[in-house]
This record gives structure tokens, C-alpha cells and sequence, in this order.
């Protein structure tokens, strides 16, 4: 943890017009036993690293400072674990992928206890959002959709996708969606309208997985396939690549990034290839 690298690059921001310098700090990367760790979320206090374990099918806590380990709950039920989210009342859903099914824990501290799950109409789930509106929203890969549930029915569907993964709420309540087999994101309405589509063509998408979202509305996405993390302005302008396009290990290599946390000016990346996750101080100057 005690490597650092200092990466400067203009920002256009969407807001101002301006243009401004953001700076990417290397903190550390843990050295935790994962395997092929994928999504990331913070829990809503902050005090824990919430990592989905993929290959150890369970999910594993972090120490969001440090990256140290603190503990972890699952691995005698689920199976191919890829996203986690929190419900406003701070209950955790969990992509239980290969079980077909989002479970759901209450939580207190780090112990977790399976009260519920969901699971219509999905098949492969690996993206998990519970929306300020209520909804459950589920990315199915298997089955090439996402469903929307209230209080466990599907109120709404959206079809014809190729292994659909994160999804990430926008500013004024749209969603993102990472259409990863069509190396697209999908801005989504509530309702799962299709209003947006950032793609292949533009940003050089490979197979995009999963993002977050700066306080800016700046697009942090894990671009699996080509090694590379990529940020895309609110604007819709792509402003930096982390990452040579060949996998490696180190500051600023990848192999086959998949998880992105972003909080403030502190930045949680998934290297899954590498089965560690790394750390990054975002400053905007």
C-alpha cells in the first residue's frame, strides 16, 4: 500500500463548460484470497468493501482504507456471485448467478442472515439496482433481460439484450445499463425504456461490464475485454483510458477489469484477472 502514481488529464465538465484537471492517485491493492472478484459496493455507512467473490461464491468484506480483510457470508448457498446492492432499509441483494436468484440478507455489521429471495423470469443474474423509486431492477445474462420488481411481482421487462450486467442509477433517476455482449451501455428509463445508447463504434467497447457514476455524472466503466478502465464525460465525450489494452498487473494494468465502486474522491477497481481489487484517489483540480 505504499506505491503511488499521480496520472493528469483534462476533464471537460458537462456543467460548467469548463475544462479541469482530474487527478487519478494509485493508493494500494489487497492481498486478500479472492477469485475473480467482480462487482464492488460500499456499504451505506462506509465502513465496509462489499465485493462480489465470483469464483469463491460468496461475498467477500473489505476494509475500504486498507483493502484488508474483514470477513465474508454465502459460500454455503450461493453460486457464481457477481453484483451486491443495499435497499434503503440496508438490507444487501446479491446476484446469486448460477442459482438463478437475487438473495436477500439482513444485515448487522458484517453478519448477514438469508431471509428472502427473487427470481422470476431471470436466468444468470449479474447486475443488481434497488432504485430510490422502490423497484428491484435485475439484469438476467442468461436470459438476456432486465426485470423490474415491486414487492417480488415484475412490473416491468426489457428483452432482445446479450448478456445484460450492471446497472447503475443516473442523475434524475435513469439507469445505465451494460449491455455487455452488444459492448454497449444503455441509458434506461424507470419503466425500462430505452433512451440512450452509448457503443462499440464510439468508445471501442469490448465486452463493457460493469460502472459507477462520479457526483459529476461521469461514467466510470470496466471495459472487460480490452483490459481497460474507461471515463466518459456526463457529455458523452471520452476523456480518459486507464490501461494499455493488454492485460497485466500493476499501476494502471488490468487483466479483464470487471468491478467499480466510486465514492467521493476515493475509487475501488475489480482486476479480476488479477484476483485483487485496487484503489485510486480521484481529485478534480
Amino acid at each position: 500500500m505504499k506505491r503511488t502514481l499521480v496520472l493528469l488529464l483534462a476533464v471537460t465538465l458537462a456543467t460548467a463548460g469548463q475544462t479541469a484537471d482530474l487527478r487519478l492517485t494509485f493508493i494500494g491493492a489487497s492481498t486478500a484470497p479472492l477469485g475473480n472478484p467482480h462487482d464492488l459496493k460500499l456499504s451505506p455507512d462506509g465502513k465496509y468493501l462489499f465485493v462480489s467473490d465470483v469464483d469463491n461464491d460468496r461475498v467477500a468484506i473489505l476494509d475500504p482504507e486498507t483493502l484488508e480483510w474483514v470477513a465474508e457470508f454465502g459460500a454455503d448457498h450461493q453460486g457464481g456471485t457477481h453484483d451486491v446492492d443495499f435497499d434503503r432499509d440496508g438490507r444487501v441483494y446479491v446476484a446469486d448467478t448460477h442459482n438463478n436468484r437475487v438473495t436477500i440478507y439482513e444485515i448487522n455489521g458484517t453478519d448477514a442472515r438469508l431471509v428472502d429471495e427473487v427470481g422470476a423470469r431471470i436466468r444468470g443474474p449479474e447486475g443488481v439496482l434497488l432504485h430510490p423509486n422502490g423497484r428491484l431492477y435485475v439484469a438476467g445474462a442468461w436470459s438476456g433481460n432486465v426485470v423490474a420488481y415491486r414487492d417480488g411481482e415484475v412490473v416491468a421487462e426489457l428483452g432482445g439484450l446479450s448478456s445484460p450486467h450492471d446497472l447503475e442509477l443516473a442523475q434524475g433517476g435513469d439507469i445505465w445499463l451494460a449491455d455487455a455482449g452488444n459492448s454497449r451501455l444503455l441509458l434506461l428509463s424507470p419503466d425500462l425504456e430505452i433512451k440512450k445508447e452509448l457503443g462499440r463504434s464510439e468508445y471501442d467497447f469490448n465486452g463493457v461490464r460493469y460502472l459507477d457514476l462520479t457526483d459529476d455524472g461521469m461514467i466510470i466503466a470496466a471495459d472487460k475485454n480490452n483490459h481497460q478502465v474507461k471515463f466518459i464525460a456526463a457529455d458523452g465525450s471520452l476523456v480518459h483510458v486507464m490501461g494499455d489494452g493488454k492485460a497485466g498487473r500493476g499501476i494502471n494494468r488490468f487483466r479483464t477489469p470487471e468491478g467499480v465502486e466510486v465514492r467521493g474522491s476515493e475509487l475501488w477497481l475489480s482486476d479480476s484477472g488479477n484476483d485483487r481489487v485496487v484503489k485510486y484517489r480521484l481529485e478534480l483540480e
